[in-house]
């Protein structure tokens, strides 16, 4: 395995000190009932920050509007009762010297894979009520109800500095609420929140961002993850050209982003393939706002999420081409997800070399908290 300083080096990210560059990726876990974290989750969480991880961002947890989430069990961020178990998972993972920011999360139209057919406490909510195939699905937000969703993210965010979070990531990716939003054809809004240009589509967003902003510290880091493609279509673009892609960016830097978290299929791919055949994602977001970058798809592995959805496998692979992108500043910090899922000290392994401990990823791992 190539040097592994570049992935243990620290790093700052806004007022906070990260002691490496890995970061766990979230992954929703659906086992928090009626919304609730518990003990149980408090201590898988506190188990990754045991061996070593230096940001853990949580699954999903939803704010405060009633169909932010398609599951049952998915966890709430509000009200009291789920807040006090957020509290304790906060208390568990400093306790053993770890990180840890909340993802906050709103849905949109978007139904659970696994339970389709659930009806949340109030009908799915979206841009214009548009399904990915134009068909009505849900209701169209009023502008009423975009503004109430707009501080019901503001109030997670000042709940989770509160609660003594890290920072927060706000969700902007793979066909939930805020992505929706940036989609000519899920949003067709003649309203300010519409528009035909992704800059124009962006003001709900932005509009997140600032309310954020304004309620939290100045140091308080916000992270918004961001991916280009859309569910079951890995070769779609929200911004087609990196010209598009720098003044998307950079509206939402401007509005208060401190970093962006860009989701890929797999992390090697290149993001405009036609232009530069190594820049992924990540790499073009931090060539053109310098703004911190966190890279995430398929690391350490050899398939990517959705094969692993799907029940398959994906064997265990080396670091190197990671630790080469790292070492040249392609992007700043590193994602991981179903290898830290199937082994709470792999990072630990990794930095000890104990590789051959490492095991393939089993799609059974998503049944369990271990």
């Amino acid at each position: 395995m190539s040097n592994l300083n570049a992935l243990f080096k620290p790093y700052r990210l806004n007022a906070l000190n990260l002691p490496n560059r890995v970061v766990m990726a979230p992954m929703t876990r659906s086992m928090s009932p009626g919304g609730v974290p518990t003990t149980e989750v408090a201590s898988y969480y506190r188990r990754r920050a045991e061996h070593g991880v230096g940001l853990i961002i949580t699954e999903g947890t939803g704010v405060g509007r009633a169909a932010s989430l398609n599951e049952p069990d998915m966890p709430h961020f509000h009200g009291e009762a789920a807040l006090a178990g957020w509290k304790n998972v906060v208390d568990e993972v400093h306790a053993v010297g770890g990180r840890i920011v909340p993802q906050l999360v709103h849905v949109g139209h978007k139904r659970s894979a696994s339970l389709p057919n659930w009806t949340p406490p109030a009908p799915y909510e979206s841009p214009s009520g548009l399904s990915v195939t134009g068909e009505p699905v849900g209701r169209s937000m009023s502008e009423a109800d975009v503004a109430d969703t707009i501080d019901a993210f503001a109030r997670a965010a000042l709940d989770a500095e509160r609660l003594g979070f890290d920072g927060i990531e706000l969700m902007g990716a793979h066909g939930y609420l805020l992505n929706q939003f940036f989609y000519d054809h899920l949003n067709v809004r003649n309203d300010r929140y519409g528009g035909a240009t992704l800059v124009e589509r962006s003001r709900f967003v932005v509009e997140i961002l600032k309310a954020v902003r304004s309620v939290v510290s100045a140091g308080f880091p916000v992270i918004l993850r961001l991916s280009q493609w859309k569910p079951k279509d890995f070769s779609a673009r929200l911004a087609e050209t990196p010209n598009v892609l720098e003044k998307w960016l950079g509206l939402l830097v401007e509005a208060g982003v401190d970093a962006f978290h860009l989701s890929q299929q797999k992390f090697w791919l290149p993001a405009f393939p036609e232009i530069d055949g190594e820049l992924n994602f990540a790499g073009w977001a931090k060539k053109l706002t310098g703004v911190t970058a966190i890279t995430v798809g398929a690391v350490g592995l050899s398939g990517d999420v959705y094969e692993s959805l799907g029940g398959k496998s994906a064997q265990s692979q080396p670091l190197d081409g990671l630790l080469a992108r790292l070492e040249r500043d392609e992007f700043d910090l590193v994602a991981v997800g179903r290898a830290l899922l199937q082994d709470p000290a792999w990072l630990e392994k990794v930095r000890k070399g104990r590789v051959e401990e490492i095991a393939d990823f089993t799609p059974a791992a998503f049944a369990t908290l271990s």
